[in-house]
């Protein structure tokens, strides 16, 4: 029985109009001559970097910047780094601000100190607002330190906002999908992602779906200030979509989709280094609810272990022969994402492992919260509230 509802959840999900599970939302730029490139006119963009730790990723960070067009103007936040991260950025700003042997590649880049954790703020969130504060152009681009752009990206991304009318367009970059691990976890979470946040849903102004990749995120200056800044969601560990979601509530247009043209180069070796990136904000997502956690438990083991272990069981059976069924259909589902990222098609069949990987991840997330540990990142724990 267990198996068959498998399988209707996953045959429904090919019916839904809105098609989670495909990753038709894409931009993508052509390659372009290095003189139309390096014409393109920046002057209205201002990039701001939240930078805690990020020596090792800001140089090829920055360097990518500087093929993207003349005029740029770079806020690096230092966020009380304990590496050499201000140093680094200081350094690499100087080379660019010079322009090297080209001097249309010259960069104008500022190094903010930042200031000391303001109660009630998320690490970032704060960074970011220190950058924002110093803000003096139309439109800004909030980038994390390990996102690199390919040359001519954002001219285009200013080009495709201004084209959809949206006063926030976010990108998920292409993470890192080398090592066992990366291949085995990555493409589930983008993967699921999707399935919580629909892409189509997200772009749409009439639906409440909102949704934004913290990596890239494009805004017109004038539309966050008029939601406050980043103050209203000072606290919120889901930061990208809680910024998305506030810039709805207020009418913005929001569009979130996929890129190849923009990657991110923080690596994931390890199982440990996943777990602590996925276990930080998991339970958040279930708004901390016990009820919330057990439904999500009793649906991944229904929808992702019932399937191998009737199978496993009974091969033979109908109840085997629908978990092949079920097995099959999710594999179909997450083929999209799997062929995004350009792993063999026989990788679809690993995503019930990882599912059961990410369910324990979830877990882990709850009992650091009923161990009085809200998230722990970058150094820095934010403690749950007291009951």
């Amino acid at each position: 029985m267990g198996s068959a509802i498998a399988l209707a959840v996953w045959a429904s999900l090919w019916l839904l109009p809105w098609q989670p599970h495909r990753t038709r939302e894409r931009f993508e730029t052509r390659p372009l001559p290095a003189s139309e490139v390096m014409g393109a006119d920046l002057s209205s963009v201002c990039v701001v970097i939240p930078a805690r730790n990020e020596a090792d990723r800001l140089p090829s960070t920055l360097a990518a910047l500087a093929c993207q067009g003349r005029d740029l103007r770079v806020l690096i936040v230092d966020d009380e780094s304990s590496d050499a991260t201000g140093a680094v950025a200081e350094s690499a700003g100087r080379e660019l601000a010079k322009g090297s042997a080209d001097p249309a590649r010259a960069m104008d880049v500022t190094v903010v100190p930042g200031r000391p954790l303001a109660q009630g703020w998320g690490g970032k969130l704060w960074a970011l607002q220190q950058g924002f504060e110093r803000v003096d152009r139309p439109a800004v681009l909030l980038l994390d330190a390990d996102i690199e752009l390919a040359p001519g990206v954002l001219p285009c991304l200013l080009a495709e906002a201004h084209a959809r009318d949206v006063q926030l367009y976010s990108i998920m970059a292409t993470l890192r999908c080398e090592s066992f691990w990366e291949r085995l976890l990555v493409p589930p979470f983008i993967f699921f992602f999707k399935l919580l946040y629909p892409f189509a849903c997200a772009n749409d102004r009439g639906s409440r779906v909102a949704a934004a990749a913290g990596g890239l995120v494009l805004l017109d200056a004038q539309a966050l200030r008029a939601i406050g800044g980043f103050e209203p969601i000072r606290d919120a560990l889901i930061d990208d979509c809680s910024l998305a979601a506030a810039f709805k509530r207020q009418g913005y247009g929001t569009w979130l989709g996929l890129s190849r043209s923009i990657r991110s180069t923080r690596a994931y070796p390890g199982l440990g280094e996943f777990w602590r990136m996925v276990s930080r904000t998991a339970f958040t997502q279930l708004k901390y609810s016990t009820v919330l956690l057990l439904l999500a438990s009793l649906t991944m083991l229904l929808v992702f272990v019932v399937p191998l272990t009737a199978l496993a069981a009974s091969p033979w059976s109908s109840q085997g022969a629908f978990g092949l069924a079920a097995w099959l259909a999710m594999s179909l589902a997450y083929l999209p994402v799997v062929t995004f990222y350009r792993l063999p098609v026989l990788w679809t069949l690993s995503l019930p492992f990882a599912a059961v990987l990410f369910l324990a991840m979830t877990w882990s997330s709850a009992i650091a919260y009923w161990r009085g540990t809200r998230a722990r990142w970058k150094d820095r724990a934010y403690q749950a509230p007291r009951l």
